[in-house]
C-alpha cells in the first residue's frame, strides 16, 4: 500500500468528517453533522477518535442559546489528512494509467 495511505483516517465518517474541516477553522458540531449527514452520537464517537489521535481539536463553551461545541484540524490532522489525499490520488492514476500487456496477452 501506498506510505501515505491512512487506514485510520480511510473509515468513511472520519473521512467526510477531515475533508469537512480541511477548508475550514472552527466548524460547530451542529453544521459538521448536518453536512455529513450523521447522528450526534454517531458524529460524538468519530470526533472522539479523531481527538484521541490528535487529528482534531474540540472546543466547548456556553452560549445564550446552551452549549456549542466546535472542532477544528489540528496541524498533525490536517497533515494526515493532506498525505491521505495524495496517497488515494496516486492509487487513482495508476488505476487510470494504460496497463501493459504481457506478452501472452
Amino acid at each position: 500500500m501506498d506510505d501515505g495511505f491512512n487506514e485510520f483516517l480511510h473509515v468513511p465518517a472520519r473521512l467526510a468528517i477531515v475533508a469537512l474541516l480541511a477548508p475550514a477553522s472552527w466548524t460547530e458540531f451542529g453544521f459538521m453533522r448536518e453536512a455529513v449527514d450523521t447522528s450526534d452520537s454517531a458524529l460524538s464517537k468519530q470526533v472522539s477518535a479523531l481527538a484521541a489521535k490528535g487529528y482534531l481539536e474540540v472546543r466547548k463553551h456556553k452560549s445564550i442559546g446552551g452549549r456549542r461545541t466546535l472542532v477544528r484540524l489540528t496541524p498533525e490532522g490536517r497533515e494526515e489528512f493532506r498525505r491521505h489525499a495524495e496517497a488515494l490520488e496516486r492509487i487513482a492514476a495508476t488505476a487510470r494509467a494504460p496497463q501493459v500487456v504481457g506478452p501472452d496477452g
